[in-house]
Parts: C-alpha cells; structure tokens; sequence
C-alpha cells in the first residue's frame, strides 16, 4: 500500500538554543579580534626569517645532526666572518647563516650581529647550548669572493653539497688568488677617475693629471696600508694628494681645472661599499651594525674633508691663487658620449673591487640603462637630486634580478653602477668654502650637507629597488620548488 508524502517537516528550533548559537558566534569572533590567530608570545621560526631572501625554501637535512653540530656552527661562523671581510651587508650574513645551518638540520639557531662581531648560539634538544663567537678585524676589496660565497650557499640550500665538500670550497675561496693583479687594479683606478673628469668637462690634459695622480695615490695607500696606518689617516693623505698635484699642475701653468681634478680623485676615496651596506642595515632591522658603518663612513668623509683643506691652506699660504669654486664647468661632449665614459668608468671601478671577469658586462649593461634612466628622469623634470635617486632606485632593481641569475649579490653590480652619479665636485666646493673662504662657512656647510644628502639618497635608493624587486627574483630555493610542482 503507497503511503502519500505528507508535507516537509522542519526541526522545531527553541528560540532559547538559538540565542546561545548566535551568542556563542558572537563570543568566537570577538575572541579572534582580541586574541588573534597565534598567541602574542609565540616564538617565530628563524627559517621564516629566509622569507624573501636569495635563500628562501632550504633543502633540511635531519638526518644525524647533533653529533655534528659543532663542526656546523664553525663552519657557519667561518662563513660569516668571510662574507663581513668581502663587504656583505648584516642580512645577508644573517641569512647565510640561517639557510646554511638550517639546511645542515640545525633549526634552533640564534645569530647576533654587531658592528663587527658574529654570534651563534645553538640550543638542540636534549643537548648543552653551544655557543660561538668570531670577531672581523680585516678588510678587502674582493667582490669576485663576495660572489663565490653566495653561490656556495645557494648550492648548500638547494641540497647539492655536505658540509664536508662546502668547507673544501669555501677555503678554495677564502686562499684564491684576486683575479686582477695589482697593475690592472692601478691601472683600472686611474680610468675610472679619467672617465669622470672627462664627463665633467674637464679635458683631456685633466683626465690624463687625474689618471696620474690616481696611480700614485692607489701606491701610496697600498704602502700606508702595509705600515697598518689607520684609514683615517691614510684617506686624509690621499685626498692631501690629490689637491696637492692639482695645485702644482696649477702654479706649473698647466691648463687645468684644479677643482675637476680633485673631483674625479674624491670620488674614489668615497666609502661608497661601506654607505649602502650601512643604510641596508638600518631598514633591514640591524641599528648597532648600521650605526657602525656610518660611524666609520662619517669619519673617511672627515679625513677627506681635512685632507684636502690641509692641502689647499698650506697651498694658499705658499701664493696659489684662490680658485672661484662658483664657476660650473660643463661637459662639451654629447649625451651618447657621456653614456660611454660612464659605462666605462662603472667597468673601471668594478675591477678596482675586484669582481668577477663574467659580472664585468652586466654591470656595464645596468650602468648604461641606468644612465638613460637618468637623464630622462631630468627631462621630465624631477631635477639634479630626484633624477640621480629614480636611477638608483632602477640600480638597486636590476642589480637584483641580474645578480641573482648571475649566483651574486646585488651588491656587485649595484656598488659600482651608482659610483658615476656622485657628486665629487659639490664635495670639493664645500670643503673649499670651509676651508679657505672664511667668510662664507655658512654656504660651505650647507653644500657639504647637500652632498652628503645625494650620496645618502643613493644609498637608499639602491637599498629601496632591492626591495621592490623581490617579488621579481627568486633564489634557487624557490626555483627549486617551483620546477618541483611543475
């Protein structure tokens, strides 16, 4: 017998369950705006740390780690001290460190970095704390090295090497020989200081002075340098130099510029490395670090600053005349010229850094783009001071993507592509109007303030395009797990 659908029921809902459901949501949400998704004081992972880092996403090995800990952590810290010797900035040496150990299995590191100490501790499970420290006391210009280490680390994260075959490489590159000798790096030095009198119009009998005298003062600084003469010192007497030979050209009649010469040679003395790093480890989170090398990079400017006006008090005392420091010399060359000496002047510097022959034509090509960068920046408007920073903002950009497919750091490339937009002659000026002309202190503090200003301007803008093109350049962690769900 069919039994006739009747009509649908509906569940009789109490109107006393249906204010504790509603009341309960009420409380739940509440709960998460106040509470949030993690408790306030939960630890953060230190691999998090790697998040939009060339070294991001680490191969972790967990197999057989803690009877090797210690061996990890030298190793480690031998890598740090290497990369703060080379110029590497507090973050990448951190996460050199994270990534490293990481991918050795040690997750439960803490690093501290300081102005020029590197501290590691490792606090395993079921094992004594372990802690080591190292201290960086010596510097060299070695990009070429700078860029082996960051490629050895990339291999490690991705799962290519133990650490007994890492610690066989990195002492391959710690022992290498630099792979320009002295003669090119003089040689090299002498260019790029040529290379930008002649883009400031200063002449070719000028550029040839200005190569003349970079020569000497790359032998005199080498010398100081080997007599463990203290920075300070030995940048006041190359500037004294510099100022010195581009007075006795001047009493000599040789148809110079002073002030082109001493420009050009100022340039090269500007702790320009030591200025980016410094403003990178202010926005990255390292204040002790970043007050240390600006420390230390306000004190080059200082010894430059009274080298020159040593040099330029005891020249007037002896009857130089007076130059007028308010005459602007332009260049006669055009624009397309211009890009020239400029991508040339970027190679020149690049081998005085020591880089790697193969990184030479990227810099070169950032150099040149940047440059058209630039100068169309100017066109529109922007000014001398906006154009200089859009540009390093593109530096700091392309030195990333072009860095990383290179396995370097952006530093290599960024370092020397910025050298040929800074103002060497303001410097000049400003120290002139300190120096000699008494009565106008006020206009020569203000134009030194100026040009420390465009230089901190660079910096930042470098340290703002690294920034922005992270989400363009992915290190070999994330290429590696992309091509392993594809």
């Amino acid at each position: 017998m069919a039994v006739k659908p009747g009509p649908a029921t509906r569940p009789i809902t109490l109107p006393g369950a249906a204010q504790s459901r509603s009341n309960y949501a009420a409380k739940r949400v509440l709960r998460r705006l106040i509470q949030g998704d993690a408790p306030p004081t939960a630890p953060m992972s230190l691999v998090e740390r790697l998040a939009g880092s060339p070294y991001a996403n680490p191969t972790i090995r967990v197999d057989a780690v803690e009877d090797s800990a210690r061996k990890t952590l030298d190793f480690a810290l031998e890598l740090a001290e290497s990369l703060f010797r080379y110029g590497a900035g507090a973050l990448e040496v951190e996460t050199s460190v994270i990534a490293v150990t990481a991918s050795f299995g040690l997750r439960n590191v803490d690093v501290d970095i300081n102005n020029q100490s590197v501290t590691i501790n490792y606090a395993g499970p079921y094992i004594t704390p372990i802690t080591v420290l190292r201290v960086v006391r010596s510097w060299s210009d070695n990009y070429a090295a700078l860029a082996d280490l960051h490629r050895l680390v990339s291999d490690i994260i991705v799962g290519d090497l133990d650490r007994e075959t890492a610690a066989i490489r990195m002492d391959q590159i710690t022992s290498r020989h630099k792979p320009f000798p002295r003669w090119a790096v003089r040689l090299a030095a002498g260019g790029f200081t040529t290379m930008l009198v002649l883009t400031m119009g200063g002449g070719l009998v000028a550029a040839l002075l200005s190569f003349v005298t970079t020569a000497l003062v790359t032998v005199v600084e080498q010398r100081l340098g080997s007599w463990r003469i203290p920075e300070f010192f030995s940048r006041a007497a190359a500037s004294a130099l510099i100022a010195g030979l581009a007075q006795v050209a001047w009493v000599s009649h040789v148809p110079v510029t002073q002030g082109v010469v001493i420009a050009g040679g100022l340039v090269l003395l500007l702790p320009t490395m030591r200025l980016v790093s410094a403003t990178q480890d202010a926005v990255n989170g390292f204040p002790v670090s970043a007050a240390g090398r600006y420390l230390s990079a306000m004190l080059v400017f200082a010894a430059i600053a009274a080298g020159i006006a040593v040099s330029l008090v005891v020249g007037v005392n002896l009857g130089v005349p007076r130059l007028d420091i308010n005459v602007m010399i332009a260049s006669t060359f055009p624009w397309p010229v211009i890009l020239v000496l400029s991508v040339l002047s970027a190679v020149f510097i690049a081998i005085t850094l020591q880089t790697r022959p193969d990184l030479l034509l990227p810099t070169a090509a950032v150099t040149g783009v940047a440059y058209v960068v630039m100068m169309g920046a100017g066109w529109t408007g922007l000014g001398a001071r906006l154009a200089p920073a859009a540009a390093s903002v593109f530096i700091g950009m392309a030195a990333r993507v072009v860095a990383l497919r290179m396995h370097a750091p952006s530093s290599v490339i960024a370092i020397p592509s910025i050298m040929f937009m800074f103002p060497g002659m303001s410097i000049f000026q400003a120290v002139y109007g300190i120096a000699i002309e008494g009565s106008n202190l006020a206009a020569g503090a203000t134009a030194l303030f100026n040009a420390l200003t465009v230089i901190l301007a660079l910096a930042a803008g470098v340290v703002l395009g690294d920034n922005l093109a992270r989400p363009f350049a992915k290190g070999p962690g994330e290429r590696r797990r992309r091509n392993r769900r594809r």
